[in-house]
């Protein structure tokens, strides 16, 4: 039994956020919720000119996973009490903080706000690391055309986003997961991940390497 209602998995580009969900959801039979990237137009032409399109691709960005979790989190399902999510709408400030202008963000901020106080949030944060070097084989291993020109530099900058982030007070548990050399695949290291999924943990920040998952500490 899973005692997390509503679990969102986060990480960096490439870090496999999507492959965990799919295979929580079909473990715990949950409710899968999956980020449609895709169908954002302004992607592919934001990693051309990030700096002409960083405001469209973050206000489309938004308004879709509002509208996603909105929809998903305010239907009754009495056969899926679990949800799996792989983004926490709080990934939509992050990287607007990181992509947009001070002007820009500020205005972004506001309508955030806005739109952050009308849904529930997860009961558990799991954030999935990897180092850059990881990251970057496993975009090139994809093949998606308008991923492969991401420089090191912009991940390592995504990555101190959710850093700074996590430094922050909260009151919702949040689980650092270092998968740095670890093959989620994999059915033992899966079975690793399942076993610290179902674990209760306090509010603050909770780092585990998968390696050693005993080796846990209070970082916050």
């Amino acid at each position: 039994m899973n005692p997390h209602h509503f679990i969102a998995i986060e990480g960096n580009i490439g870090a496999g956020k999507t492959t965990l969900c799919q295979k929580l959801a079909a473990h715990w039979d949950a409710r899968l919720v999956l980020e449609q990237f895709d169908d954002n137009p302004f992607l592919p032409y934001f990693y051309e000119n990030q700096e002409r399109y960083a405001f469209s691709v973050e206000l489309f960005f938004m308004t879709e996973r509002h509208k996603q979790l909105q929809e998903t989190l305010s239907q009754q399902d009495l056969f899926q009490t679990n949800t799996i999510s792989d983004y926490f709408f709080v990934k939509t400030l992050l990287f607007a903080k990181n992509n947009l202008s001070h002007e820009e963000y500020r205005l972004f901020q506001r309508l955030f706000n806005v739109l952050n106080a009308s849904f529930p949030k997860p009961e558990l944060l799991v954030y999935l690391h990897r180092p850059v070097e990881k990251l970057l084989e496993n975009i090139r291993n994809r093949g998606r055309s308008y991923e492969q020109d991401i420089s090191p530099q912009y991940l390592t900058s995504i990555q101190q986003a959710y850093f700074d982030y996590f430094k922050t007070p909260s009151n919702l548990p949040i689980l650092l997961l270092d998968i740095s050399n670890s093959d989620i695949q994999d059915p033992v290291t899966f079975n690793k991940i399942i076993d610290i999924l179902q674990k209760k943990y306090t509010s603050g920040i909770h780092t585990i390497y998968l390696e050693n998952e005993s080796n846990l500490t209070n970082i916050s």
